[in-house]
């Protein structure tokens, strides 16, 4: 299939490594499934103090929730998995042209061509790119229109929880407005071929989010696992529900009262995955700094953590994320 990345090509000799050399996960096969906090956001109207404390418990114990009643439509999602799946079903070549979509180059991912194991490749690909770049899909109409009607719904969504979350944190709900214009926030769309290594590969290694907060829109299939005191847990999927997590950003502005969780996605046999990422990012300049003293981390822009984040997968593969900003 010409739309296919050239996953086996590539990383054949990680492929073809004898069993002892990769590391192995103790873990991969002992997964309980898990459901996560299920938020109803129509609550807020009725019971408004105990909804956001409820939130703000799920933050605080999980770093990972679900939400019903939030406002984006059963129609919007379907759009978007429609034309998410129209544009990844494109050639490879085509995808992987400069100016595709009339973005940057680097807003088509795909693998990790830097891998030196099979742990470290993702079997995904990926479209990248700031909320500010959908403008220029000119080229791609019905894409953008369905791109378009999802954010405008996420991003008021992503606001108004980040709004409710410093408010327990005691920090104006102004922050988010001075700092996280709309077209500063990111998208990024999700494909998970099969995999005829899987579980061995990852559909998408593990990591924590360099936002303040990610809502996420997965099909059916299932492939999220999360961590929590020291176990690997299984998202089961919900149809109705959409996933938060908090991010890095946020875990440093609430001085670690929220917990920005590691995750991952578990690759497929036999069916491929989808899945749609709105992370709710600042401006380049916003300065992020713990709301309590004394305060773990040191003051840092977002864009120097980018800069830190970048540094650190190109010199070792990997993100070290928030430790690096450890007082």
């Amino acid at each position: 299939m010409d739309h296919e990345p050239p996953f086996q090509e590539t990383y054949k000799n990680l492929l073809h490594l004898p069993c002892d050399h990769e590391p192995k996960d103790e873990n991969v096969f002992m997964v309980e499934e898990c459901d996560l906090p299920m938020i109803d956001l129509s609550r807020l109207d009725l019971e408004r103090g105990k909804c956001m404390k409820e939130i703000a418990r799920a933050a605080r114990e999980w770093g990972f929730f679900q939400v019903v009643n939030h406002g984006v439509s059963k129609e919007v999602l379907s759009s978007l998995k429609y034309e998410q799946m129209k544009v990844f079903r494109l050639p490879f070549k085509k995808k992987m042209e400069d100016g595709f979509l009339n973005l940057s180059a680097k807003s088509y991912r795909w693998g990790n061509s830097k891998a030196t194991s099979l742990k470290q490749v993702p079997w995904s690909e990926a479209f990248h790119f700031s909320i500010s770049d959908i403008s220029r899909m000119n080229g791609y109409k019905s894409l953008r229109s369905a791109i378009e009607a999802f954010t405008m719904v996420v991003s008021g969504l992503a606001q108004s929880l980040a709004e409710i979350l410093v408010q327990i944190l005691g920090i104006e709900s102004t922050y988010f407005r001075q700092n996280c214009p709309p077209n500063m926030s990111y998208l990024r769309m999700n494909r998970y071929p099969p995999c005829p290594f899987a579980p061995e590969v990852f559909g998408l290694m593990p990591h924590t989010d360099s936002s303040f907060l990610t809502i996420l829109h997965q099909d059916q299939v299932g492939g999220l696992q999360f961590m929590k005191d020291g176990k690997w847990f299984r998202v089961k999927p919900n149809p109705e529900a959409l996933i938060v997590n908090i991010g890095d950003l946020f875990q440093a502005l609430s001085n670690d009262v929220f917990k920005s969780i590691k995750h991952k996605v578990v690759s497929s046999g036999d069916v491929e995955r989808f899945s749609v990422a709105y992370f709710y990012c600042p401006s380049a300049e916003a300065v992020i700094q713990s709301c309590t003293k004394p305060a773990l981390y040191k003051q840092f822009s977002f864009k120097e953590y980018q800069q830190q984040t970048q540094k650190d997968v190109q010199d070792t593969g990997d993100k070290v994320g928030l430790s690096r900003f450890l007082l």
